[in-house]
């Protein structure tokens, strides 16, 4: 059979099972759009921004275990997806990004709109490729997909030049998987590495289980609880990684670093056995190194990734591996040799006597008389009214910390917001990768004022294919956690964190043919989130909530500080 490049294109997303994707047409993609037009396998959502066509396919990924697909055009269309890249390449997210390309004898021409697209995504994809030849493109596609899911996940992008995507070819169906010489990720841990580090959990006195996005990424959430429950120790999870150990476990101990609780920092800091799980000990969890590393601990290491491992802190067992098969390895050596619960009951029960003091500090309290309407309070009520089962996206600032403090995740990829990048605009498109991908599902957006304008274009991606989020703007009229540190380190210098024109969001949702609602008062918090999620569960809802202005977010460890050194709020007991 004989068909065009873009035709190609077509049948391989058919072939990968792609039932969604997210884009944005110009001249260098137009033989491919004109196939889409012509299929019916998946469906194209047209959005209003390339950027949010990427952070809608990277949470579409996020929420779905699915690969998240998205189609730009060439030069300002690749451009405009970078930031949406990146974010999705720290955040270790399978997705695979088509752009467009000038034809091929003009590459290297400054023709219009023309970009080195392989060039300028080089350090944030975790590969790229320029297709030059038709013959090439159907077997590319496939080591697109193949390299966004498998090892460490991450985005690749596939740069299709215009006469590369109408030029002939004999199509050819796949055959077998796909198999490429130059990539083997190692998946099954090492063996022996995982008995070492089974005895050494046996011994420990002082264990601590740190969880990061690896273990969600890995969908290994009831290998996890497996493992927490026999070993008995405390667990922490990161930002990334919230949901993958229910929030009511009893051995819970909450988000660690920056923001983080502190009974977790602390638990960090002081046990004597470090378990490590798809983690990597980034500067926002474990802060200062030199810090961190100063209380003589042991530390395991699992990772898919080897160059994650002993990156920032050195592991004395470095295991790599998938974290979902290295736990159930791990767990038959540990019902094997038994855990610490068996081997060291005085011991844990000593260290969990301690964990339990650090927690009787309430870290999270916050002054609930106050008449102003407290962030804190929001997220509190949003998680009861939906019952803690909504997925929820974020943007990034203050609101993104208090919805990871405050909205207490039981399940894995409920959470969906920009970790490792930070951001900002990414909740509204977020919110749509997610409905497409959990059309039933509650959805709530959490945002500042300054966040949202970044892509609220896409309010008329929502109002034409129905997506139906609720929008709860956390509006304290300031660029919120730059305004928290210019209080703390700037001698409350508010340099341009404040903005003088901030638009009647109301009216604004409105005309695009929405619902807003302006809260102003605590009172009318819980009627309408109620409102929202009841009388208009059809409908995408504005929340513009009046919070108080100067709100700050504790637990709060300052860059470049220990792990222990937190500031904790005029409300610590």
């Amino acid at each position: 059979m004989e068909l065009i490049g873009a035709d190609i294109v077509v049948r391989c997303l058919a072939e990968q099972g792609v039932k969604h994707v997210f884009g944005y047409p110009g001249g260098a993609v137009l033989y491919i759009y004109d196939a889409i037009y012509k299929q019916k396998d998946f469906e194209h959502i047209l959005v209003r921004h390339e950027q949010a066509a990427v952070h809608a396919a990277d949470a579409y990924s996020r929420s779905s275990q699915k690969v998240g697909v998205c189609l730009v055009t060439s030069g300002p269309g690749l451009t405009n997806a970078v930031t949406g890249i990146a974010t999705a390449y720290m955040d270790s997210i399978p997705m695979v990004i088509i752009s467009g390309q000038v034809g091929t004898q003009a590459i290297g021409e400054d023709a219009f709109q023309e970009c080195d697209a392989v060039g300028i995504t080089r350090p944030c994809v975790k590969h790229n490729f320029l297709v030059r030849d038709v013959k090439d493109l159907a077997d590319t596609m496939r080591k697109a997909f193949f390299i966004a899911t498998t090892g460490r996940p991450g985005p690749v992008l596939v740069d299709i030049p215009k006469d590369v995507s109408m030029a002939p070819c004999k199509y050819t169906p796949p055959k077998g998987e796909v198999k490429m010489r130059s990539y083997a990720p190692t998946t099954k841990g090492h063996s022996g590495q995982i008995k070492k580090a089974a005895q050494l959990l046996a011994n420990a006195q002082r264990p601590m289980i740190y969880v990061g996005g690896g273990a969600i990424l890995a969908n290994a959430s009831e290998e996890l609880k497996t493992f927490v429950d026999l070993v008995g120790a405390p667990c922490t999870t990161t930002l990334m990684a919230l949901g993958a150990l229910p929030a009511n476990h009893p051995s819970y101990l909450g988000m660690p670093g920056m923001h983080g609780t502190y009974e977790a920092n602390m638990a960090m800091q002081n046990s004597d056995v470090l378990i490590a799980i798809g983690a990597r000990f980034d500067d926002r969890v474990v802060g200062n190194t030199k810090h961190f590393m100063s209380h003589p601990r042991k530390i395991i290491h699992i990772d898919i990734d080897p160059s994650s491992i002993s990156k920032r802190v050195r592991a004395d067992i470095p295991i790599v591996g998938n974290v979902k098969d290295v736990l159930i390895d791990l767990n038959a050596f540990v019902r094997e040799f038994g855990g610490p619960r068996e081997k060291q009951a005085k011991a844990l029960e000593s260290w969990w006597k301690q964990v339990n003091e650090w927690r009787s500090r309430q870290c999270l309290a916050y002054d609930t008389e106050s008449d102003l309407i407290k962030p804190q309070y929001v997220v509190q009520t949003l998680w009861e009214v939906t019952g803690g089962d909504a997925f929820v996206t974020s943007d990034v600032g203050q609101h993104q910390m208090w919805a990871a403090q405050y909205y207490r995740f039981n399940q894995p990829r409920r959470w969906i917001n920009s970790g490792g990048l930070g951001t900002m605009g990414v909740g509204l498109p977020y919110a749509m990768g997610v409905q497409k991908a959990n059309p039933d599902a509650q959805i709530a957006v959490i945002t500042g004022e300054g966040s949202i304008q970044m892509n609220i274009q896409e309010l008329a991606t929502c109002k034409q294919y129905q997506f139906t989020p609720k929008i709860l703007c956390l509006n304290n009229r300031y660029l919120g956690m730059v305004r928290q540190w210019q209080e703390l380190d700037y001698e409350k210098r508010y340099s341009e964190s404040y903005m003088d024109s901030i638009p009647n969001f109301v009216k604004l949702v409105e005309s695009y043919g929405h619902i807003g609602i302006q809260v102003e008062k605590k009172t009318d918090v819980e009627p309408a989130i109620k409102e929202a999620f009841g009388k208009y569960k059809d409908r995408l809802v504005f929340l513009n909530i009046i919070t108080d202005r100067e709100e700050n977010v504790w637990p709060m460890v300052k860059a470049g500080r220990g792990l222990t050194e937190m500031l904790l709020g005029p409300h610590d007991k």
